[in-house]
This record gives structure tokens, sequence and C-alpha cells, in this order.
């Protein structure tokens, strides 16, 4: 018992591209849309092409008889290590249909990992991205109140976002009147704010 209990403390911690990758694998071995359930907050919100409630739209939702495939191209941590955003390319039907994804991740009381947004939109080309990857992490020196968005919306459009508690790590979505929106988050790199992720995707 002791010596599992060592062997347990020893194992890193799961990070935000760890758990990006065990809710890709849960997507191929349980299926696309009950793993995308199982790994989402109460409160997790997608683009349908408006923002609403995740856990609503995929409650009876049937998985597809072949899951997407993805995998973290890039991924940018808060300072405390509690809040992450991930990014990369997924590809349907054996390549052909590619795209992207961002999601935004929240380590739960457990040390796990939920994620709490998921968007993105397909390509012409997939990304060139993955392989073994770093986390990219926020400084913690003290950040400043980040920059006012400048994605713009038109009337009847709706925007919303949040923050990691430390207030290194910012998001923020937009969705235009027409359904397009933009994603982006922003990075404390300690002297200013960093663009890291700016996604727009077009009205459907």
């Amino acid at each position: 018992m002791i010596e599992a209990l060592l062997l347990a403390a020893a194992e890193p911690a799961m990070t935000a591209i760890d758990a990006e990758r065990a809710f890709a694998a849960d997507a191929q071995k349980s299926g696309q849309w009950t793993a995308f359930r199982k790994w989402a907050t109460g409160d997790a919100i997608m683009f349908l092409p408006r923002a609403g409630s995740a856990q609503e739209f995929l409650k009876d939702k049937t998985d597809p008889p072949v899951a997407v495939f993805w995998w973290p191209g890039r991924s940018y941590v808060s300072c405390d290590g509690e809040t992450a955003v991930n990014t990369g390319p997924w590809v349907r039907a054996w390549g052909k249909s590619v795209g992207y994804f961002t999601t935004v991740w929240q380590r739960q009381s457990d040390g796990g990992w939920k994620w709490k947004l998921d968007h993105g939109d397909g390509l012409a080309k997939a990304r060139a991205e993955g392989g073994d990857i770093k986390p990219r992490q926020a400084s913690c020196a003290e950040p400043v109140k980040p920059p006012t968005p400048r994605l713009g919306l038109t009337q009847g459009g709706s925007s919303g976002g949040g923050q990691s508690k430390d207030g290194s790590l910012v998001w923020r979505w937009f969705v235009r009147s027409d359904g397009s929106r933009t994603f982006e988050a922003l990075l404390w790199n300690g002297k200013t704010w960093e663009t890291v992720v700016n996604d727009s995707v077009k009205a459907e």
C-alpha cells in the first residue's frame, strides 16, 4: 500500500495537454458525444452557432459511427496552472474534412480537468501542429488590466468570456448578428498581454 501511494505521488499531475489527448482518445473508445458530455463542466458552452449550453445540446445526441479525431497543437496555461486554452487540428472521415478546435480547460477539485468552452471550424488544409508539444505558461508577475476588446459587435450580437483565478489568462468571444464569431485568448507575459489565439468563424 505504501509503495502504491509513493508511486502515485511520484507521477506527474495531468496537464491540460494530457487531458485533451485523453478526451480525444475517449471519443474514439466510448463515442464522440458520450466523451463530450463526460469531459464537459456543467456550465460548458458550445456555439450552435450561438453560444449555448453544451450539456443541454449534448444530452440527446447519438454518437456517430466514427468519432472526429483531434490533438493539441498549442497550449497556453495560467500562472497558477489551473486554467488552460488548447488549440489544434481535427480530422473527420479519415481526412476527408479537416479543421481546428479551441478548448478552454479548468482544473477540477479532484485534480483532473474538464472543458468549459469548445469551438472550432473547418479548414481547406489542416494545420501543421502537434507532436511532443510543451505548454506555454503565463508570467506570475502581477498582470495589468487586459486591453479593451476590438473584436466588434453588431446589433443583436452577444459576447462572453472569462479569466483564470490569478488573472494571467483571459479569453473572450463575440457572436455577431449574422452568426459569425471571433474567439481570442490573451496571455500575460510579465510586461504586456499577448494575443495567443485569435479565431474567426464566418457566418453559416
